[in-house]
C-alpha cells in the first residue's frame, strides 16, 4: 500500500484521470472530494463490503431459486406437452 500525507488542498492523482483533493479536516475526520470519468464506480468502504455481500448472498442462495426453477420446469413440461398434441 502506498501511503502518502496531504494537506488541506493538496491533491493526489491516479493515472491522468482521477484526482483526490483534501477538502477539510476536523478532528479525526478528513473530507476527500473525487474527480473521475463517469464510468468509474467509486464507494465508501462500507457500502462496497455491503455490496459484495449481498451479491455473494444473491449467488449462494440456491434455496430461493427453488420455487422459480419448478416454475420454470412446469412451464416447459406445459409447452413439451401442447407441442406433441399439436404433432
Amino acid at each position: 500500500m502506498l501511503v502518502l500525507t496531504r494537506r488541506l488542498g493538496e491533491s493526489i492523482w491516479i493515472n491522468d484521470d482521477i484526482r483526490i483533493v483534501i477538502q477539510n479536516i476536523r478532528g479525526n475526520q478528513v473530507r476527500i472530494g473525487i474527480a473521475a470519468p463517469k464510468e468509474v464506480t467509486v464507494h465508501r468502504e462500507e457500502i462496497y463490503q455491503k455490496i459484495h455481500q449481498e451479491n455473494r448472498e444473491a449467488v449462494n442462495s440456491t434455496a430461493e431459486m427453488k420455487p422459480v426453477r419448478e416454475l420454470y420446469q412446469s412451464i416447459r413440461q406445459v409447452e413439451t406437452s401442447s407441442e406433441e398434441l399439436e404433432n
